[in-house]
């Protein structure tokens, strides 16, 4: 019964992301690329000057800019940074990588437009955090509340149960290289233990702690595996034309691509940059909603960025250290894939030691996905109930999940939450596309105010026929503004009234 609901769940699967949800995500990166005139190119600098813009409303769980960003990468960039680009050069061939760097280029625009909305209609709560995302957009400017609290069970069951349950599954399998029985003689049982006690004491420490442990994770590890993709790339520099050539070479192999296009380099190159960096896919606008910035393009930007960190630095960096290895041997990997073919190009590059940091690598960031996809999951449990009630009931099942993600293959619940994130991509897509044109709007606004040489600040009512928002009016911003953003909104808006 068992196996027959994972082949079911199999095909579903590969039906719903290689002939819907792919073509949807890369129409609407083009539609957005083309709508914002490339806006994804055109500001990049600003998308680092924002980064160090500090906190615009009072209130000790409002977070910054930079921790927002962090807690959205800390979920970006997990094992399939790691695991899942080599196997998508390996079952693809090389080209993957350059289709991979188009999209997260591409899917950058819709990854703006999302969290940009996703600032627009977030909601404040008592303690002064922000709260939003697609369940409140689709709500508060679609005016669909049950479409909402669809997305939400959407995501809740895929990120806070599957996904997480999988990263679990993927740490606890690091062990099998230290630990051949580790599945039989108690091991996973001990780290299944250790993690929900150190999930636990972050979960439960809410979201300022959560964008806390993520701002110091994500950016340490980051650093410290581009380090070693970069040392593995320098002592092997004389192999990099070839590693471009065979990439390009692939990449553009039209004949082999459309002998089996749903199989092909295109295909593979297109779903791993979208599925890595999750543009479009309705997960980055709960982390971007919680920022607190001055106009809600700032945060766009700002998780456009992540969107480049997760697919053109990190990915590149596996993709980069797998196909040295892949020169090297001859352009062969044999029978190499996967996690495997990681830990041999690292061990060809340094040495034994380059197995250890890897397998280290994957518990930073495993775990880093593990309170980032927990922080979107509890912001659409929020949206369903104010009950305190079911949001500790919640927490516990997720670290049951946790536990199991330890003691179980998760073939069946990956498969189950690929499902469920396809459907949810299609929610928030198709609400992107219909609520792009206020985005677009805010985007018109930023770049008039930074024509005039000012520091951008969004005031909603100056939109013409907004759907409301619940904090962007100015006698809300001025009730929590800090004083100079309180004149400014002051000024401009009698101006603009004027």
């Amino acid at each position: 019964m068992e196996e027959m609901l994972i082949g079911l769940t199999g095909q579903v699967s590969d039906f719903l992301y290689t002939y819907i949800l792919v073509i949807l995500l890369v129409f609407t990166g083009v539609s957005f690329t083309i709508r914002t005139k490339a806006v994804q190119i055109r500001y990049i600098k600003d998308m680092f000057t924002q980064l160090t813009e500090r906190k615009h409303v009072k209130g000790e769980r409002s977070i910054s800019s930079f921790q927002a960003l962090m807690v959205s990468t800390a979920s970006r960039v997990g094992t399939g940074n790691i695991a899942g680009i080599a196997t998508a050069v390996a079952t693809g061939g090389p080209g993957a990588v350059f289709w991979m760097w188009a999209m997260a280029v591409v899917g950058a625009a819709s990854a703006f437009i999302e969290s940009t909305l996703a600032q627009i209609w977030k909601v404040r709560g008592k303690d002064g955090e922000f709260r939003g995302g697609p369940a409140y957009y689709i709500e508060r400017a679609l005016g669909k509340r049950w479409l909402g609290v669809l997305f939400a069970i959407l995501l809740i069951i895929c990120y806070a149960y599957g996904f997480n349950g999988l990263q679990a599954f993927n740490m606890a399998s690091a062990l099998e290289y230290y630990i051949p029985d580790y599945a039989t003689n108690g091991a996973a049982v001990a780290l299944g233990i250790v993690l929900m006690v150190m999930t636990a004491f972050v979960i439960f420490g809410g979201s300022k702690r959560i964008s806390v442990i993520a701002s110091i994770i994500v950016p340490v590890m980051a650093i410290a595996y581009v380090g070693l993709a970069i040392a593995i790339t320098v002592m092997n520099i004389g192999l990099l034309p070839e590693v471009f050539s065979v990439i390009f070479a692939s990449a553009f192999d039209f004949q082999a691509i459309f002998g089996g296009f749903a199989g092909s380099v295109i295909m593979l190159g297109i779903k791993r940059g979208l599925f890595s960096n999750e543009a479009g896919m309705g997960s980055a606008p709960n982390a971007a909603a919680t920022a607190s910035v001055s106009h809600p393009v700032k945060q766009g930007l700002v998780q456009s960025l992540s969107v480049y960190i997760d697919t053109l630095v990190i990915c590149t960096c596996s993709a980069f250290m797998v196909l040295i290895f892949y020169v090297q041997s001859g352009n062969t990997f044999g029978d190499l894939n996967g996690m495997p073919l990681v830990q041999m190009a690292v061990n060809a590059g340094v040495g034994e030691m380059g197995i250890h940091f890897v397998t280290f690598a994957i518990f930073a960031f495993a775990f880093s996905s593990l309170i980032g996809n927990y922080f979107y999951a509890e912001g659409n449990i929020r949206f369903i109930t104010k009950s305190t009630t079911v949001l500790t009931v919640f927490r516990l099942t997720c670290l049951a999940a946790i536990m199991v993600g330890c003691l179980n293959n998760f073939t069946l619940a990956w498969n189950f939450a690929d499902i469920t994130m396809g459907f949810m991509a299609i929610v928030n897509l198709v609400a992107i596309l219909l609520l792009g044109k206020w985005a677009l709007k805010a985007l018109d606004d930023y770049t008039a105010q930074r024509k005039r040489g000012e520091d951008p600040v969004f005031v909603a009512d100056r939109v013409e026929g907004m759907p409301k928002t619940e904090c962007w009016h100015v006698d809300k911003l001025n009730d929590y503004g800090e004083p100079p953003v309180k004149e400014y909104l002051d000024e401009a808006f009698d101006a603009e009234r004027a």
